[in-house]
């Protein structure tokens, strides 16, 4: 579910009532406005933008803050130009401008020296940056400008910075007597807090079983930490109702969603796990009794506090599975939303409504679509996309076809608008895409297909869309520089084939240089059978010893299934550009066969994510300029925690680079302790490389912390790789990279995404690389092949076609394990 950033506010803006010394007057008509007149005038300004803030106008509240912080400047008020510009930062968080929001306050405590810390990115470079929080900040005003830089690092992502922040300020904070030192244990424990749900959406996208069960401990531990931090607060007797009312709330947040997720992983026969599980029941039963009993509480709040707090308790009791409790989360839903129209606050109602149509189903329809009409006429596109998807889902089930189309395409259209509103997804705004993104997608696909004369191009746009999206979250980054095959004049005997999961269904679309679009649709559940064992074959590590009809049984019922009903729509030879979903990305479309012959036999083939390449680019002979390195010795990245388990020395590498240096022209050769990651971030630096090509161990993984190449010093993971290749980038880009050696992590259906990711980030046009780890001596007889083909000017994806052909063809070489490891991503020109 998308958090509401909008909703999650602090509220402890206002007047500071602090002695002022006045240097300057403030001339209004000529006159001099006497320095009391103008305090007064800028105290009116702060309540006016309180006021404004808590009735959800934060441009309106941001304007009145920004002239009270002209006049305190004006009357050289140190301590109130402080808390004025923390008000700004406040509703700058609710405008959602969250870097802006971070400069203002750094503004406010004179950290201009870390401006660094308010991108939002880590720093390229290799500098050593480093939080340098000096503690003269010992007036309350300055711990409260501290404490809201942990909270909007924490929006920006940057949890580990928050965190630091935080506790500093906690621990600077013990030097002031009578000081509240609450709100920051609450600000640090909702840090901890974000920090699980981050992990916990990391780990539904993760695919591999041994990455996701490594997941575990620091799941339960960052659980484990904010609960113990939001205990604390609800022990403190000197601690605010409004301080411990949302501790509450955040405890039974995570204490629901914690038992949720135990019941799956607990699967894994994980005997902590399951010990855990058993001590959170007692712990989720007595929570939700404490809170109710102490519900009275709410009408002691600030009105919008007790809406908020209102709302959240009801969706909090609203995925329990008691019927008593979803009652009583009706009861509190209905009566945030009688709150939030006795002060006519617009975004709370569509929230309160919103929340309605989820518990109370007879009535979903028409409250949704009232939510719905709210969040659109303030123009809150959060809320706008929740209610679509909504009743997108709603007229899907309930088979009215036409609106659930209209609903998912307006879902779809506001998800792609807030991701480009955003500079980057905050911290409390991550989608889970396989949870909450990815089915609106295929419902949408579904039914459009399902129509009598199904619109094709729309479908294939619509995987696309899914498709670039997937690996954009992939990489955590915003709008990839690519173009879509529609917009390429495809060459002739070039066709591209989209294979997409729908539910119970797999729809193959074929589309011919002339852009006409073909189509067949097949069971999904006799497709994923074939590809499932397939699969299981290919990540097996005895691969080779596995008997080769057994293989080609699979391959031949998969080809049967994907590509046999399509064959009329392809050309006899020539190229197939296939993009593919996620249950197809780790299998090389080389190894399908027709009964009589694999199908690399007639065709070279290319893989696309999303439909989307860089522009074609044919590699001319003068771009045969190289920058090779490798690896054939152990060392210290083999012990790396993210490096791949049971790695070997690669002994047959120094022939690889050898043969590659002679087939290529003015190559730079970096071979074991001279392939360091420093060493190979100066060559891409100074030098314009068409060709990097990279004979090492590396894993291409559903996780970015687990898809790294190893240099000699340390493993290379894919957001390092991308700051160092950008560098040349700004050149000219990679023609082609070539990553030998790599291979899948088990389990891993997605190979694809790893490798177009590496060649996103390195902004490579065309890139070779293997889905497993192939016998050494076999590599480098195709490697010299597929360099002495490129070299004679042929085509990259036929050149790598040809280098394997030459491997089948040699009897030593005939099993799939020796040649159809190796796919290109990209242009195959």
């Amino acid at each position: 579910m998308i958090k509401l950033r909008h909703l999650f506010k602090y509220l402890f803006i206002g007047a500071l009532g602090l002695s002022i010394t006045v240097y300057q007057p403030f001339v209004i008509a000529g006159f001099a406005v006497p320095p009391e007149m103008q305090q007064s005038q800028a105290q009116y300004l702060i309540d006016k933008g309180n006021e404004q803030l808590n009735l959800g106008q934060a441009a309106e509240a941001l304007d009145s803050f920004q002239k009270a912080t002209k006049i305190y400047q004006k009357l050289n008020s140190d301590e109130n130009i402080i808390g004025s510009l923390i008000n700004q930062n406040i509703a700058l968080q609710a405008l959602g401008m969250y870097p802006r929001a971070c400069r203002t306050l750094l503004q406010a405590i004179s950290f201009v020296a870390q401006d660094w810390i308010c991108e939002t990115q880590q720093p390229n470079d290799s500098t050593n940056h480093s939080l340098n929080i000096v503690e003269q900040y010992l007036k309350p005003i300055n711990l409260l400008a501290l404490q809201n830089l942990g909270d909007v690092l924490r929006q920006l992502g940057k949890l580990a910075e928050s965190k630091i922040v935080l506790q500093k300020t906690l621990a600077i904070s013990q030097k002031l007597s009578n000081f509240d030192r609450h709100p920051i244990w609450l600000s640090l424990g909702i840090t901890e807090q974000t920090s699980y749900n981050l992990l916990r959406h990391k780990y539904n996208e993760i695919q591999e079983p041994d990455f996701q069960e490594k997941l575990n401990d620091s799941i339960v531990e960052y659980a484990l930490n904010s609960l113990k931090t939001f205990q604390q607060i609800n022990a403190a007797k000197s601690a605010s109702t409004s301080l411990k009312l949302q501790s509450q709330l955040n405890s039974l947040n995570i204490l629901i969603d914690l038992s949720q997720w135990l019941k799956v992983a607990v699967k894994s026969k994980n005997q902590q796990l399951i010990e855990i599980q058993a001590q959170i029941q007692p712990q989720l039963q007595s929570s939700i009794k404490t809170i109710i009993q102490n519900s009275a509480l709410f009408n002691q709040l600030p009105i919008n506090q007790s809406i908020l707090f209102q709302i959240n308790l009801a969706n909090s009791l609203a995925q329990t599975s008691d019927e008593r409790l979803h009652t009583a989360a009706i009861g509190f839903a209905q009566s945030a939303l009688k709150l939030a129209k006795s002060i006519n606050h617009k975004r709370m109602q569509s929230y309160s409504l919103g929340v309605l149509g989820r518990l109370q189903p007879e009535q979903a329809e028409d409250v949704w679509l009232q939510a719905l009409s709210i969040a659109q006429s303030i123009q809150d596109l959060e809320l706008t996309y929740q209610w679509q998807k909504e009743l997108g889902n709603f007229y899907n089930k309930s088979k009215e076809n036409k609106k659930a189309i209209q609903f998912y395409e307006a879902t779809i259209k506001s998800f792609n608008q807030i991701r480009d509103d955003l500079g980057s997804l905050n911290a409390d705004l991550q989608f889970s895409l396989q949870e909450t993104v990815e089915p609106i997608y295929r419902n949408y696909m579904q039914l459009l297909l399902n129509d009598k004369s199904p619109n094709l191009k729309l479908i294939k746009q619509t995987n696309d869309q899914l498709q670039v999206t997937q690996l954009e979250n992939f990489l955590q980054c915003r709008k990839l520089d690519l173009i879509s095959l529609d917009k390429v004049n495809l060459p002739k005997n070039t066709t591209s084939i989209n294979i997409i999961s729908l539910n119970e269904l797999v729809l193959i679309i074929a589309q011919s240089p002339n852009h006409s679009l073909h189509h067949y649709v097949t069971s999904s559940k006799l497709v994923q059978s074939h590809a499932n064992n397939l699969l299981l074959s290919l990540q097996d590590e005895r691969l080779a010893a596995i008997e080769k009809d057994i293989i080609i049984s699979e391959s031949q019922a998969l080809y049967k299934l994907l590509l046999a009903p399509i064959k009329e729509y392809l050309p006899s030879s020539g190229t197939l550009v296939f993009t593919l979903d996620t249950s197809f990305q780790s299998i090389p479309m080389a190894l399908l066969h027709d009964g009589q012959d694999y199908l690399i036999k007639h065709y070279s083939m290319a893989v696309t994510l999303g439909s989307k390449v860089r522009p074609l680019k044919a590699l001319s002979n003068q771009e045969l300029k190289a920058l090779i390195a490798g690896l054939s010795k152990v060392s210290p990245s083999f012990y790396a925690p993210n490096a791949p388990e049971g790695l070997q020395a690669l002994l047959e590498v120094e022939q690889e680079v050898a043969e590659i240096n002679q087939k290529t022209k003015s190559s730079t050769k970096l071979l074991n302790e001279k392939f360091t990651s420093k060493r190979l971030q100066q060559e891409l630096k100074v030098a314009n490389f068409p060709i990097v090509h990279l004979t090492t161990h590396g894993q291409f993984s559903s996780d970015p912390q687990h898809t790294v190449l190893l240099a000699w010093d340390k493993p290379i993971n894919i957001q390092q790789f991308n700051g160092w290749l950008k560098t040349q980038q700004s050149q000219n880009p990679i023609e082609l990279l070539v990553l030998s050696a790599c291979q899948t992590a088990k389990g891993n259906k997605r190979s694809a995404l790893g490798i177009a990711g590496v060649a996103a980030q390195a902004g490579a046009r065309s890139t070779v690389a293997s889905l497993w780890l192939v016998d050494a001596v076999s590599t480098v007889q195709l490697m010299k092949v597929f360099y002495q083909d490129l070299k004679n000017g042929l085509p990259k994806a036929e050149a790598l076609r040809l280098a394997q052909l030459s491997l089948l063809a040699d009897p030593k070489y005939a099993h799939p394990y020796y040649w159809s490891s190796f796919i290109l991503v990209g242009s195959w020109l």
